[in-house]
């Protein structure tokens, strides 16, 4: 990113404002980046950050949405494990964000979310839109899906409540906290500044140290299977904590089975990983499951689910659960799952728990990884399928070091090939549409200058609903390749209106209706390169993937964003039509 955009002249004048010390304590915090979307409601921290920070640290990134703003920063943090900050313009920006800071919550990921109200001292409210900005209990919108919140009513108190949410978001469970700002306690006039409190002095608390006792007690139960079974689910990001896991597997010959909903957490091509990574369970992994006599779950989403998707009665098979989950857990979306039946519960970071095995038993963090290689099909002709996108992709990254930012729901797990952490980074938690352009666009910031190539694999109707965060990248030379698998259809739902259909005896030819994105067509290029990308396509034919894949790659090692408009056969693997359609 070049250092002159969006740098404002300097300032000379020495007024302060309560909003030029809340900036400032957002400096203090290491908040690199803070994403909006303008409002009314903070033009005094919106000042404040231009004009007396100078836009840097944390540097503004414009946002033509409230959900971008969340969604780049939940991008963000699936690379970096650590919190952007986001400012919300009043209820209304709130309400925008909701859908995006629901995504967040249930993908377990910190935020620093400010928000801003107008005068809660109803006789300094301007006639007509403060009474419409302003709430009595505004956190109460998203209060079920935010870790904490507040509504400071000065400036010694919101900068207090700045510092308890640093500290809360960043510790496990993590997800976003919000704090609103009275727009009162930003526009007054100050004397001097205040003196800022150190974050040193507030870090997040450290969790306590895996229990030897606990440590030895699992060591013991994996010593004595002879079926162990590893569930990798919310894992780090860590190269270090990756080997351990590879390490652990291969001193107890465990089979490790991994989830497409979350970020790469095992090699997919070692020879214990069992099936192939999906958002429902493969028939293989279920079997390995079934097959277990200790089945360890690190922090796996829905074990309750996923045991008996693959047919385990409680009691018939040993069960250890490593988790933080119940710290996290509310009554209002039960996002937590179904509980599960356990023999061992153990709370604590599952890479903290995987060290104190390797430690105990001198396990080398670096295993063999004795990986199979991938080696993707040769390009075919014809019309273009979920999974012959996905082989004409593979070949055309070759050379590069991919970075998958997300993939369709109708991507097939066995064309997964991923032997790193920042392989592939995973859904957007809440299972919504609209969120993959914006947390593409947050992803592909934080591993800018990594050597890495950013890709994201969309559904039409997700891109559809997103594109607009594009623009955030280009206008801060973010470089991102975008590839659309464009079935033109809601193809989620008609998988679901096919099933009622045959319920019912009622004409499954009629499913597309109400589901076809079609008639007209809508150009999706064209879409793309209204917010400043480059873009390719449509692309209907085999043949000519391949060029249009390298010239959208290079456009992205100019620095550029680049979109591919791919029109592919509506189709789902088959454990993921049988996962949405289950009983």
């Amino acid at each position: 990113m070049r250092d002159e955009i969006d740098r404002p002249v300097p300032c000379e004048t020495t007024d302060v404002y309560g909003s030029d010390a809340i900036a400032l304590m957002m400096r203090e915090l290491g908040t690199p980046y803070v994403a909006l979307n303008p409002g009314s409601s903070f033009r005094g921290l919106h000042d404040s950050i231009v004009n007396h920070l100078g836009n840097r640290d944390p540097k503004m990134l414009l946002c033509l949405h409230e959900e971008h703003a969340v969604a780049i920063a939940h991008g963000w943090a699936k690379v970096t494990e650590q919190p952007l900050g986001v400012i919300l313009h009043a209820n209304v920006g709130l309400m925008h964000a909701a859908m995006a800071l629901y995504n967040a919550w249930c993908d377990r990921v910190p935020m620093l979310v400010y928000g801003a109200t107008g005068p809660v001292d109803a006789a300094k409210r301007r006639p007509w839109i403060d009474w419409l900005h302003t709430s009595r209990d505004q956190a109460a919108v998203v209060r079920p899906y935010v870790k904490w919140d507040d509504q400071p009513a000065s400036l010694d108190a919101s900068l207090a409540s700045m510092l308890r949410a640093a500290s809360i978001t960043a510790t496990p469970p993590m997800a976003p906290t919000y704090v609103c700002f009275d727009v009162s306690v930003q526009e007054e006039k100050l004397d001097v500044l205040p003196a800022l409190p150190d974050p040193a002095r507030y870090a997040a608390p450290q969790l306590p140290a895996v229990a030897a006792p606990d440590a030895k007690k699992l060591w013991d139960m994996l010593e004595g299977a002879e079926a162990p079974v590893f569930l990798m689910g919310r894992v780090s990001r860590d190269g270090r904590d990756w080997e351990r896991r590879v390490a652990l597997a291969e001193r107890f010959g465990a089979r490790v089975v991994t989830d497409i909903k979350v970020a790469a957490a095992f090699p997919t091509r070692h020879p214990l990983h069992a099936g192939a990574p999906g958002y429902f369970l493969s028939p293989e992994a279920g079997k390995v499951i079934a097959d277990a006599d200790l089945v360890v779950s690190f922090d796996w989403v829905d074990l309750a689910g996923t045991l008996d998707q693959a047919g385990l009665k409680p009691g018939a098979t040993r069960v250890v659960n490593v988790t933080l989950e119940p710290f996290l857990q509310n009554g209002w979306s039960l996002d937590h799952q179904a509980m599960p039946a356990t023999d061992f519960t153990l709370l604590a970071r599952p890479d903290d728990v995987v060290k104190a095995l390797c430690d105990i038993g001198h396990v080398a963090e670096q295993g063999e990884q004795a990986l199979l290689v991938a080696d993707p099909k040769p390009r075919a002709k014809g019309e273009i399928s979920v999974d012959s996108l996905a082989d004409a992709l593979a070949l055309a990254v070759r050379g590069h070091e991919p970075s998958y930012l997300r993939l369709t729901l109708s991507w097939n797990g066995e064309k997964c090939d991923f032997a790193a952490p920042l392989d592939y980074l995973g859904y957007d938690g809440g299972a919504g549409i609209g969120s993959g352009p914006g947390m593409a666009v947050g992803s592909a910031l934080a591993l800018r200058g990594q050597g890495r190539l950013p890709v994201a694999v969309l559904g039409d109707g997700d891109f559809l609903m997103g594109c607009t965060a594009l623009w955030t990248a280009v206008h801060h030379e973010v470089p991102l390749l975008i590839v659309v698998a464009n079935n033109r259809s809601y193809f989620n739902d008609e998988i679901h209106q096919e099933r009622v259909a045959r319920d019912r005896g009622r004409p499954v030819e009629n499913k597309h209706v109400g589901q076809a994105i079609d008639e007209p067509d809508i150009d999706i290029a064209a879409m793309a390169r209204a917010q400043g990308a480059e873009a390719f396509g449509p692309v209907d034919r085999m043949e000519d993937l391949g060029e249009v894949f390298a010239e959208a790659i290079a456009a992205v090692g100019r620095g550029s964003v680049a979109v591919v408009d791919v029109r592919v056969r509506p189709g789902y693997s088959e454990a993921m039509a049988a996962g949405m359609t289950q009983e």
